[in-house]
């Protein structure tokens, strides 16, 4: 079963420059040219967003762990929270965290006290979540003259492509391998100061894809450019994003991005099977999250 495909167009609002987060250590700030030849950011940039979600094939019924939320404030905000399914051995609904965390967060985007920052907006709608279990999140608001902030803990993602290429992609926080940060109803875990933040200028034309770890452990960079390239509609894109994750993630002889970094890891089949020539393969079977995103003028 997938999701249906959603579009929509993000209105704009007045511009804001101003990231309060109380971590700025944790901040990267990213610059693509030398100051004195920075040009004037183009004002009035919005998204036009596109979003297909495939479940697990054993979690079909309840429509997986994964939850999500687009905006239309101010130049759009973007997110994905994926609930962490080791819940289920404690006969906890992992999607019920991810889902509370995502409507918070959807409810709270123009709260005064969040000031339209990621990490503020990550604490206040982690904050507000009862239910038990955890999440991996990341979060993107985008400024109408031209600056994404994103917010991320955890092993979801976010890649940003200008003209065929992709120019900033986030990295995944992990504890060790296939276990990642994460935001959690128990006091021991991860809250929005362990976040990473990034703050990167975009322009008209650009295309961000964000999603859970459900896109990127099955679907290579080279994919992923070809596909957006290719299908410059963003429902459309978002789509084939995300069934080519979901075939891939059920290929057992697939030489996936997750199975190839688990044998660099040292993850790999029983001796007797690498004597027969025999290597740790195929795709990770998950949930799927895609959001494609375009940067487009207002």
């Amino acid at each position: 079963m997938a999701i249906p495909v959603t579009r929509m167009m993000v209105p704009h609002a007045i511009p804001s420059l101003r990231l309060s987060h109380p971590n700025p250590s944790r901040v990267d700030f990213l610059c693509r040219c030398a100051p004195s030849e920075i040009q004037p950011l183009r004002p009035e940039l919005s998204l036009s967003v596109g979003i297909h979600a495939i479940p697990h094939p054993d979690k079909v019924e309840k429509g997986g762990e994964d939850a999500f939320f687009v905006s239309s404030y101010r130049g759009g905000v973007m997110a994905v929270a994926d609930g962490v399914s080791g819940w289920a051995e404690q006969d906890v609904d992992p999607s019920l965290f991810s889902k509370e965390l995502m409507a918070n967060a959807s409810r709270l985007v123009d709260d005064q006290e969040v000031r339209y920052d990621p990490g503020f907006l990550i604490d206040k709608a982690h904050t507000a979540t009862t239910s038990r279990g955890s999440a991996t999140i990341i979060l993107a608001m985008l400024e109408e003259v031209g600056i994404l902030k994103i917010g991320n803990v955890g092993d979801c993602g976010l890649k940003l492509l200008r003209e065929g290429q992709i120019i900033f992609a986030t990295a995944p926080q992990e504890h060790y391998f296939d276990c990642p940060y994460q935001l959690s109803s128990e006091g021991s875990a991860q809250t929005y100061l362990d976040a990473s933040f990034s703050i990167v200028e975009v322009q008209k034309g650009d295309v961000i894809v964000m999603g859970s770890d459900g896109l990127f452990d099955n679907v290579f960079d080279h994919e992923i450019v070809s596909i957006v390239t290719k299908h410059t509609d963003v429902a459309e894109s978002s789509r084939l994003l995300a069934e080519v994750a979901s075939s891939h993630s059920r290929d057992t002889e697939f030489e996936s991005p997750y199975a190839l970094e688990a044998r660099a890891k040292g993850f790999d089949v029983p001796l007797w099977k690498k004597v027969l020539g025999k290597k740790l393969t195929g795709g990770k079977l998950d949930d799927v999250t895609v959001i494609v995103a375009k940067v487009v003028s207002s």
